[in-house]
């Protein structure tokens, strides 16, 4: 169900600057007046995903938000003595349980809008609480499109 949310021209400026340039680390993303996704923070390049957490959580307990990470780790494939660096862009929709219902739904059903004009972002993650949105968490839905 799409809830007639559009995303600003800047969602996908920023979102070019981190994929090709790599001038940012992550992106934090609202819903404007229920009428169109906006940035909210932008994350510097050397930023840690702490600060990404932080950031995401900035509007409240219920407050919903979408965030866009560029996730560094390292990954040694079996068999092999070398590990090598990967990056992988993750789309977040972050929805407390303590956000209200109707929050949660325009956020939930505005996602697909953002996911269509950022294209190329391997993995979608959707967190309701800091368990499901930890560093650990996340690295290991990432690993987990890994070849072995």
């Amino acid at each position: 169900m799409a809830s007639g949310v559009t995303v600003s021209d800047i969602c996908k400026t920023t979102y070019e600057e981190i994929k090709k340039d790599k001038k940012h680390r992550y992106v934090v993303f609202f819903i404007r007046d229920e009428k169109q996704i906006d940035v909210e923070v932008i994350g510097d390049r050397n930023a840690a995903y702490d600060q990404f957490l932080e950031d995401l959580q900035k509007g409240g307990t219920g407050e919903c938000r979408y965030g866009l990470f560029d996730f560094e780790y390292t990954h040694q494939c079996q068999g092999t003595s070398e590990a090598s660096k990967k990056q992988k862009l993750f789309l977040m929709s972050w929805c407390p349980d303590t956000a209200k219902v109707k929050k949660k739904m325009l956020y939930s059903s505005s996602f697909d809008a953002l996911k269509k004009s950022l294209v190329g972002v391997q993995k979608y993650i959707q967190a309701t609480d800091l368990s499901e949105a930890s560093q650990e968490a996340v690295e290991e839905k990432l690993r987990s499109t890994d070849r072995q």
